[in-house]
C-alpha cells in the first residue's frame, strides 16, 4: 500500500487507514465507520481503500442492503443481503453452510429465533474468513430501514465474525436517529472527514479542471458554496455546471471564468439541492418552492425577516410564509444577519434555486411579499447604501413602481436611496417626478462607483428621449427635463467608458447614437473612449455645459460632481494629443485647478489608454472612483506592469478578457489585451502574445496595440513587414490625433534597426524628435533621451533617462535605459547587473536577454547568472512544491518525507522567502502556471512522481 498513490486531493491519509482496515485479518479486524458532511467524499474514499486492496488480492464484498426482500423483518433482510455476497465467494464449502442459514431464516419465526440466525450467520462468515479472507464495506448506512440497522447493529456487537473487517460510511446522524445508534454503537473506530482545506480545494479545482486556474476561480467558487466551501461533492458540482454552462475560458494558459459575478451555481437536480441544501431535513413541496421565491426575491433586493413575517395571504401557498421561513433559518438554509436581513448561506444554491423551473405559486409569493414592503414604504427608510425595499417592490410590475417614484420625489424628500430602484425597473411609468429620480440615480451610482447600476438607466433614459406621449406632467418644462437627461446621458456615457464599452462601437446600440444627438455634453463625453483605446475614434465636439457650471469669475466652466465638465473632458482629450493643444485646453480651466504633478500624471496615463487615472487626475477629490468596474481594473493592471508586478498584470487582464465575455461586450478591455500580449511578448512567450494581439481588431489602432504589433511580428521572423507596418500604425494614430504612446513605438524601430541599420535609426530618432516638439510630453522626452543614447552613444542624454523614468516609475522601460548604459555608460557591470535583476525577477525572454547580452558582449562584461537551482531550491523543495501544489497536507507530507510537521512548517516557510509567495496557494499557482521556472528556481524537470496524493 505504501505506493499506491490516491487520486484524492488532501484524502491520501484516510484512503490509507481505510485500506489497512479492510486488510486485516484475524483477531485485528475490526468495524470502522467513516463519516463527513454532504459532499465530503465518503464513497470516493470507500472506493479508492477498496480498489488498492482488491489490486493487492484481497476479496472486498459490498454488503448491498437494498437490493434485498424488504420486509418488516429487518434480520431476515441483512441475512439475505450478505448471503448474496457470501455466494460470490468460489469455495465449495460455502455453498452448503449458506443453505443451512437460509433454512434457519425460513423457519425463524420468533425473537430469539433471530439471534440464533444472526449467531449462526457470524459462523459462516467467520469460517469463510478463515480460508478466503474477506472484508465487508456498506456505504451511505443513514438510508437503511430501522429494523436492518438494528440487526446489522447485533450483528457486529454480540457475534462479530472473526476476521472479517468491515468498513461502514454515512453522514453523521445524530445519536437519537435509531440508525446513527445502532452504527455508532457497533463502530470500533469512527473516521470524520474534515473538511478540504483552500489549499486542497484549489489543488482539487486545478486537477478537475486538467491545468492551472486563475485565483480568482477559485475565490469565487468558495464564495459562491459559503460553508460548504470545504466539501469536495459541492467544489466538483459547481464546476460541472460551469462546462456545461460553458462558463470556462483558457486565456493564457490558464483556465478563467467567463460569468457575470454571483453566477455560480450548483449543478445538480431538485434531489441533489435537497441533499446540499437540506442535508437534516425532508422539506415538502410548498417549502421548496418558497425557497425558490427567496432565491429569486434576494436577487433583486435584501428580502427582511420582519417584511416577510407580515406576508400574509388566504392562498394556500402563503398563509404560513413566515412559519416556513422560520423552517429555512432552523435548517440552516437561510441566515439572518443582525438587521434582519434574509440571505442564503450557501450562494450557490440560492443560484440553482433561481434555475429550477417555476414550481408554481412564486408569482403570488412575489405580489404578496413586494405588496407589503410598499405598503410600508413610508414607515422604513433604508440607510446609506441600504435599498433593500426595491428590488423587491419592482418584482411585482409597475404599480408598485410608479407609487415608489411617486412617494421618492414627494415634497417630504425621502432621499436618493430610495429612487436608486429606478435603475431596474425595466420600462418606466410615465409619472410624475421621474426625470428628477432618474438624476438622483445616477449621482448616487456614481457616487458609490456602481458603474453596472447606472447604465441600468439606460432604458429609462431612452424612453424618456425620445419623447413619448404623456412622458411628463404639464409644469415640468422641457428645459428641466432636458437639464435632468442631460445629466443621466452624460453619467450613463461615464459608467460605459469605465466599462470599457463605447456608444460608436459597432455592437452599440444605435438608439444612443441617435438619442445624444441631441446631446452635445454627451457626444462630448462618449467620444472621449476612442482617445482611451474604448472604441473607435471619433471626432469630439463640445458647447458649453449647463449655466451652473460656470465660475462667474473666470468665465471658464467647471464641474461640481464626479461628472466632468466640457472644459475637463477637452483636456482629457487633448492629453493624447499635441502639446499646444493641451496647455490651450488647460488654460479652460479656473487657476490653480491643476498643479504640475496633475497635468504629468494625466499625459502618462493617456499613454496606456488609463481613463481611470486620467479622470482622477483631472477631478481629483470629485472623482469617486471606479469601482469593480473594468476601467479600475485595467489601472491597477498598469499600476503592476510599471513596478514589475507582472503575474498580478496578466492575471488582471484576464479578469478584464472574462468579464468582457461574461457581458457579452465584444469590444471590452483592447488596452488590457495590448499590455498583456507587450508582456508575453517580453517574457519570450510569442504564442501568447500572438493570442491576446488576435483577440485585438486589426481596424485598432492605439499606440499600445502598434507597439506590441511590431514586436511580434519582429520577433517572429517578420522584421521588414513589421517596421512597414509600424510606421503604418504610426502614420494612422497621427492622423486620428493619437500622439501620446506613439514615442514608444518609435523607440522600438530605434532599438531593433540601431545594430543593423544605423541610417534607418538614425532617422527614426529625428521623427522621434519632431514628435516631442509637437506633443512634449514627459515621456518623449524620455524616449528621446534613451534614443540619443542608442543611436549617437549620448551616455549623458541616457543616464538623464534613467533619472527621469526611475522617479516616475516605469521598469519595463528602466531596463531598456540600463541596456543603453550597459552599451555606452561609463560602468557597464553596474547597469549589466541591475538589468539582469530585472530581467530574471520579470522572466523576460529573448527579445530583452538577446540585446543586452549583445550590450554586455561589446564591453566584454559577463552576463550575470541568475542562480542555479543547486544554489537555490534542491530536490527536496521541488518535491515539496510538487506536493503542495497536489494539495496535501502538512500532516500527509511530513509521513511521505519522514519527518516531523514542524519540520515541515520551517521548509515552507523558508521555500515562502526564496520564492517570494506568500502562501501554499500562491506557491502551487507559480509552480503550475511556470513562474518559479521563469526565475530559475526550479530545474527543467517536474517533481517526480511523488507530487501527488
Amino acid at each position: 500500500m505504501q505506493g499506491h498513490r490516491s487520486p484524492l486531493v488532501a484524502r491520501h491519509r484516510e484512503v490509507e487507514e481505510v485500506a489497512a482496515a479492510l486488510r486485516a485479518t484475524g483477531a485485528s479486524a475490526r468495524t470502522v465507520l467513516v463519516t463527513g458532511a454532504v459532499g465530503a467524499g465518503k464513497t470516493a474514499v470507500l472506493e479508492q481503500a477498496r480498489w488498492a486492496v482488491v489490486q493487492e488480492g484481497g476479496r472486498v464484498l459490498r454488503l448491498r442492503w437494498e437490493a434485498a426482500d424488504e420486509d418488516p423483518d429487518g434480520t431476515t433482510a441483512l441475512v439475505n443481503a450478505v448471503c448474496a455476497v457470501l455466494a460470490k465467494i468460489p469455495d465449495g464449502r460455502l455453498p452448503a453452510r449458506i443453505a443451512q442459514v437460509r433454512r434457519m431464516r425460513a423457519r425463524t419465526t420468533d425473537p430469539g429465533g433471530e439471534v440464533a440466525l444472526l449467531s449462526a450467520l457470524a459462523e459462516v462468515m467467520a469460517d469463510a474468513a478463515r480460508y478466503v479472507p474477506l472484508a465487508l464495506v456498506l456505504d451511505d448506512v443513514r438510508l437503511m430501514p430501522v429494523r436492518t440497522a438494528s440487526a446489522l447493529g447485533l450483528l457486529l456487537r454480540a457475534f462479530r465474525p472473526t476476521g472479517v473487517p468491515v468498513v461502514l460510511a454515512g453522514r453523521p446522524m445524530n445519536p437519537g436517529h435509531v440508525t446513527g445508534a445502532q452504527v455508532l454503537a457497533a463502530a470500533d473506530r469512527v473516521l470524520e472527514l474534515q473538511p478540504l482545506s483552500s489549499d486542497a480545494v484549489s489543488a482539487l479545482i486545478v486537477r478537475r479542471l486538467g491545468g492551472p486556474v486563475e485565483p480568482d476561480l477559485v475565490t469565487e467558487v468558495s464564495h459562491a458554496l459559503g460553508p460548504l466551501a470545504g466539501s469536495p461533492g459541492a467544489v466538483l458540482s459547481v464546476l460541472a455546471s460551469l462546462e456545461e454552462r460553458g462558463a470556462l475560458l483558457e486565456l493564457d494558459g490558464q483556465v478563467c471564468l467567463s460569468l457575470p459575478e454571483g453566477g455560480l451555481r450548483l449543478a445538480a437536480d431538485v434531489a441533489e439541492l435537497l441533499r446540499y441544501g437540506w442535508p437534516d431535513a425532508s422539506p415538502d413541496a410548498d417549502t421548496v418552492a418558497t425557497a425558490v421565491a427567496l432565491a429569486r426575491l434576494a436577487e433583486l433586493g435584501e428580502p427582511r425577516l420582519d417584511a416577510l413575517h407580515c406576508a400574509k395571504s388566504p392562498d394556500g401557498l402563503l398563509d404560513a410564509v413566515g412559519r416556513r421561513v422560520d423552517g429555512l433559518v432552523r435548517d440552516r438554509v437561510l441566515t439572518v444577519d443582525p438587521e434582519g436581513r434574509v440571505a442564503f448561506a450557501v450562494p450557490a444554491l440560492a443560484a440553482a434555486l433561481r434555475a429550477l423551473p417555476d414550481p408554481g405559486g412564486v408569482r403570488p409569493t412575489y405580489a404578496t411579499v413586494t405588496t407589503t414592503l410598499a405598503d410600508r414604504l413610508g414607515a422604513i427608510v433604508p440607510g446609506p447604501g441600504r435599498p433593500w425595499p426595491f428590488g423587491n417592490v419592482t418584482a411585482t410590475g409597475p404599480i408598485p413602481v410608479e407609487t415608489l417614484l411617486e412617494r421618492s420625489t414627494a415634497a417630504d424628500g425621502i432621499g436618493p436611496d430610495r429612487t436608486w430602484a429606478v435603475g431596474y425597473v425595466g420600462p418606466v411609468p410615465y409619472g410624475i417626478g421621474v426625470p428628477g429620480a432618474l438624476r438622483e440615480s445616477a449621482t448616487l451610482g456614481l457616487r458609490r462607483s456602481d458603474h453596472i447600476g447606472v447604465l441600468a438607466l439606460g432604458e429609462p433614459m431612452l424612453a424618456r428621449l425620445d419623447g413619448s406621449p404623456g412622458s411628463h406632467r404639464p409644469h415640468e418644462s422641457d428645459s428641466e427635463i432636458g437639464g435632468a437627461l442631460g445629466y443621466v446621458a452624460q453619467a450613463w456615457t461615464l459608467s460605459a467608458l469605465h466599462e470599457h464599452r463605447s456608444p460608436h462601437s459597432e455592437d452599440a446600440d444605435s438608439r444612443y447614437r441617435a438619442a445624444f444627438g441631441r446631446l452635445p455634453a454627451a457626444v462630448g463625453l462618449a467620444a472621449l473612449g476612442g482617445a482611451y483605446g474604448i472604441g473607435p475614434v471619433t471626432a469630439m465636439t463640445f458647447q458649453p455645459g449647463p449655466a451652473g457650471d460656470r465660475v462667474p469669475d473666470a468665465g471658464r466652466e467647471v464641474g461640481s460632481g464626479p461628472v466632468p465638465s466640457p472644459a475637463e473632458v477637452r483636456l482629457l482629450a487633448a492629453a493624447v494629443g499635441g502639446g499646444a493643444e493641451f496647455q490651450r485646453a488647460g488654460r479652460g480651466l479656473p487657476r490653480h485647478t491643476l498643479g504640475e504633478g496633475d497635468l504629468d500624471r494625466l499625459r502618462n496615463a493617456a499613454a496606456y489608454g488609463d481613463l481611470a487615472g486620467a479622470l482622477h487626475a483631472v477631478l481629483g477629490e470629485r472623482y469617486t472612483g471606479g469601482g469593480e468596474s473594468t476601467a479600475a481594473r485595467y489601472r491597477a493592471m498598469v499600476g503592476d506592469y510599471l513596478t514589475g508586478q507582472w503575474d498580478s498584470a496578466l492575471s488582471r487582464a484576464r479578469r478584464i478578457e472574462a468579464r468582457g465575455r461574461s457581458d457579452g461586450a465584444a469590444g471590452v478591455g483592447q488596452p488590457a489585451r495590448a499590455l498583456a500580449a507587450e508582456m508575453q511578448l517580453m517574457r519570450g512567450e510569442y504564442g501568447r502574445a500572438r493570442q491576446w494581439l488576435e483577440l485585438i481588431p486589426e481596424s485598432v489602432g492605439h499606440p499600445l496595440v502598434a507597439r506590441v504589433r511590431l514586436g511580434v511580428r519582429y520577433w517572429s521572423g517578420q522584421p521588414d513587414e513589421a517596421l512597414a507596418e509600424a510606421w503604418r500604425d504610426v502614420r494612422r494614430a497621427r492622423e486620428s490625433g493619437l500622439l501620446a504612446g506613439i514615442e514608444r513605438v518609435l523607440l522600438r524601430i530605434v532599438s531593433v534597426t540601431a545594430a543593423d541599420s544605423p541610417e534607418a535609426a538614425r532617422e527614426t530618432l529625428r521623427h522621434l524628435e519632431a514628435l516631442h516638439e509637437e506633443a512634449a510630453s514627459p515621456m518623449t522626452h524620455e524616449a528621446v533621451l534613451i534614443g540619443r543614447g542608442m543611436v549617437h552613444g549620448d551616455a549623458d542624454s541616457a543616464l538623464t533617462a534613467y533619472r527621469l523614468v526611475r522617479e516616475r516609475g516605469d521598469l519595463p522601460l528602466i531596463v531598456d535605459c540600463c541596456q543603453c548604459l550597459t552599451d555606452v555608460g561609463d560602468d557597464p557591470s553596474r547597469w549589466l547587473a541591475e538589468a539582469a535583476r530585472s530581467v530574471h525577477a520579470l522572466g523576460m525572454g529573448r527579445p530583452v536577454r538577446g540585446p543586452l547580452g549583445a550590450a554586455a558582449a561589446r564591453r566584454n562584461v559577463s552576463f550575470p547568472r541568475r542562480r542555479t537551482t543547486s544554489e537555490g531550491l534542491d530536490e527536496r523543495d521541488v518535491r515539496l512544491i510538487g506536493m503542495v501544489s497536489d494539495g496535501s497536507t502538512n500532516r500527509q507530507i511530513a509521513a511521505r518525507l519522514a519527518c516531523s510537521e514542524k519540520t515541515v512548517e520551517q521548509w515552507l516557510s523558508r521555500l515562502f522567502q526564496r520564492t517570494g509567495r506568500r502562501s501554499r496557494v500562491e506557491l502551487a499557482a507559480a509552480w503550475l502556471d511556470g513562474s518559479l521556472a521563469r526565475q530559475g528556481l526550479v530545474p527543467d524537470a517536474g517533481p517526480g512522481g511523488d507530487g501527488g496524493d
